[in-house]
């Protein structure tokens, strides 16, 4: 073999090697964003393409979904509550060749943006909203974070807050919060109830005392509810037609009792105002009387001399 048959075999083995190299293949999900000598090529599709590695290189741009990870955030809510917030966002590229040319890498600068934004909207908003109004957010965090990846050729999709983590005292002070409310409920539900069961009740109670047959029918059943269990409760049903005179007449003989009776005659002539019924406390019970010592004659002379002139 001649040496120019040597120089020929290493330029075919070098072409064939070359050729191999610069065939691409582009996926239907993939498109390819190609430099010329430093110039930018029209976007290349899916297929096969010849990119020469002196001449040319090529950027493959993924055009799917890609989900990112934010990771915890320490942020302080409007009501200066600390806490650790985490979301995730799902962005895709629109336009390949504005990812490649407008920033150097669109996945990090969108993390970035994300983290900041991030930051920034939930310092704007409270705790309740934070925990309670959590689409709100959501919309707004993509919205914001949409507007300014726009010019990169990337679409943010949705933005989703995974997790939020406050202090535990703070979660104490919730669930206490929480309880309190609960039994607020369940007190102003009790009151409907009794306000419905006393309106109930006093219609019952209208229909029932205009025929008097019925509320004794009541009466009877009310005595067969109580002795339909065997139990040891005894009762005596006690008409009132019968204790409804005597209690008539209880008022009359209280007011017999409180009347002042007649004056009773005094030693001098006068009347003394009458007693009053009331029996006498026994603390202010009287004494026994003691009858007087009988004077001696020794003890008083003179009165003894004056009774002896006097005879």
């Amino acid at each position: 073999m001649t040496w120019w048959q040597i120089v020929v075999l290493i330029i075919v083995v070098i072409a064939l090697v070359v050729l191999a190299a610069s065939v691409k293949v582009l996926r239907e999900y993939e498109r390819g964003v190609a430099f010329r000598l430093g110039r930018l090529r029209p976007v290349l599709g899916p297929g096969v393409h010849l990119i020469f590695p002196a001449l040319e290189k090529m950027v493959r741009i993924d055009l799917r979904i890609v989900t990112l990870t934010i990771p915890p955030q320490e942020v302080i809510t409007k009501d200066n509550v600390p806490a650790r917030v985490n979301a995730v966002v799902l962005f895709k590229v629109t336009d390949p060749t504005r990812s490649v040319m407008a920033v150097e890498n669109h996945a990090v600068a969108t993390s970035q943006m994300a983290q900041t934004t991030l930051r920034s909207v939930v310092g704007r908003a409270d705790l309740d909203t934070l925990l309670a109004h959590r689409a709100d957010l959501n919309e707004d965090l993509a919205h914001s974070i949409d507007a300014q990846t726009e010019p990169w050729g990337v679409h943010v999709k949705v933005v989703e807050i995974k997790d939020v983590e406050i202090p535990e005292a703070m979660q104490r002070a919730m669930a206490r919060e929480a309880e309190a409310e609960r039994e607020r409920r369940a007190k102003i539900i009790n009151a409907r109830g009794e306000l419905q069961a006393a309106d109930e009740l006093r219609q019952a109670a209208d229909i029932l005392s205009g025929n008097p047959a019925s509320l004794q029918l009541r009466y009877l059943q009310t005595l067969l509810e109580l002795g339909a269990d065997q139990n040891s409760t005894v009762v005596f049903p006690l008409p009132m037609d019968i204790i409804g005179p005597f209690l008539d007449k209880v008022p009359r003989w209280m007011d017999k009792l409180q009347q002042p009776g007649p004056p009773m005659p005094n030693h001098n002539g006068s009347k003394l105002p009458a007693s009053s019924p009331s029996a006498p406390s026994p603390s202010a019970s009287p004494l026994p009387a003691t009858p007087d010592p009988a004077p001696s004659p020794n003890s008083h002379p003179e009165l003894h001399t004056e009774r002896h002139n006097s005879v």
